[in-house]
């Protein structure tokens, strides 16, 4: 399938060397409004460049439309896209709340064309073995489920351009930009959370909206219970990794990052060996803790393909907007939690 980038910035970068990476997809055309950015990144990678929407979605050959520009602006160009009969896939966070992300949803229904997110931190093989491991009920009652984000974002991250650290265009601080991932792989694995109880605070930035420091107490559909903690306050000097922990009265399982501290099971099973082999965590930094350009491309590789997949396969995709909406649902309830001091708050 022929793809369209909007949004010529870093993440736009990322998702050119996706592409580029996928073996049933091309990058067909770039849109920015700022014509200079469009041209060096198509150039990039030989592709078309546009500096008008209009004229960008015109193109009959475009068929998939990734959208990476600021979380609060989403919305627009999504709904462009759809609306054009497009394929839609878009950044984390699909938009910045859940009513946000239903207007696109019945766009993308009444358009007929697929909307979908990028939850590229679902895509690697420990995620998977910790999947399996969930919905195989190795776990027992599941009694405890955590997340983790113990990050750092000096002051001149914020400074660098002004829709950072705003309400609206980041939706959020340390939760909704630098979390999210991890939150969603938390609902992934555990279910869906049915009330929370949280704090946030900005404690070491200045001139921005939002939290760097935020931590929540939520309770599960299954019973379990849990703590997420998200921050850009942490320093380290290599990066704390992102954390998901599970546990249960049957077995105990830490992902830090996308390798295992901890695989525990009463019962032991045959994929044990494989997993402990070649899974377990060495003494990495953490992907993207202290530098957000520190990830590698192939998550979003994976995810793409995955979507232009269930496509051609008329199915649903297992990163479809309702899976995204999950982790904004939450986060919102955080918010809406923490600023009613603390006061439990229903999902």
């Amino acid at each position: 399938m022929k793809f369209g980038i909007i949004g010529a910035g870093m993440i736009g970068q990322f998702h050119g060397k996706a592409i580029e990476a996928m073996k049933i997809g091309e990058l067909h055309s770039v849109f920015d409004l700022r014509a200079e950015a469009a041209e060096q990144l198509a150039g990039q990678f030989g592709a078309k460049a546009f500096s008008d929407l209009g004229q960008f979605l015109a193109d009959e050959e475009l068929q998939v439309v990734t959208v990476g520009t600021p979380s609060g602006a989403h919305l627009d160009p999504s709904m462009a896209a759809l609306q054009a009969g497009k394929h839609v896939i878009c950044e984390k966070p699909l938009e910045i709340t859940p009513e946000r992300i239903d207007m696109m949803l019945n766009t993308a229904e009444e358009n007929n064309v697929t909307l979908a997110a990028v939850l590229n931190r679902r895509f690697h093989p420990a995620m998977d073995a910790f999947k399996s491991a969930a919905d195989g009920g190795r776990f027992g009652t599941l009694t405890s489920a955590s997340a983790y984000v113990k990050w750092h974002r000096d002051q001149a991250y914020y400074d660098s351009a002004a829709w950072r650290g705003t309400w609206k265009l980041d939706g959020g601080g340390a939760l909704m930009n630098q979390s999210i991932h991890t939150i969603d792989a938390l609902l992934y694995l555990a279910g869906p959370a049915v009330n929370v109880q949280a704090s946030t605070a900005c404690l070491t930035h200045t001139d921005i909206e939002v939290e760097d420091t935020a931590v929540a107490i939520v309770e599960f559909a299954n019973g379990a219970r849990g703590v997420i903690e998200g921050s850009t306050s942490n320093w380290s000097r290599d990066g704390h990794p992102a954390r998901v922990q599970l546990c249960g009265d049957r077995g105990s399982v830490f992902l830090a990052d996308e390798a295992f501290e901890i695989w525990d099971f009463v019962d032991e099973d045959p994929s044990d060996a494989g997993v402990r082999e070649t899974m377990m965590k060495g003494s990495e930094a953490g992907l993207g803790a202290n530098d957000p350009k520190a990830i590698n491309f192939d998550g979003h590789r994976q995810n793409f393909e995955e979507v232009v997949t269930a496509i051609a396969e008329k199915r649903e995709s297992s990163v479809n907007a309702l899976e995204a909406r999950k982790a904004v649902t939450l986060i919102c309830a955080i918010y809406e939690s923490a600023r009613n001091d603390g006061k439990k708050v229903m999902l």
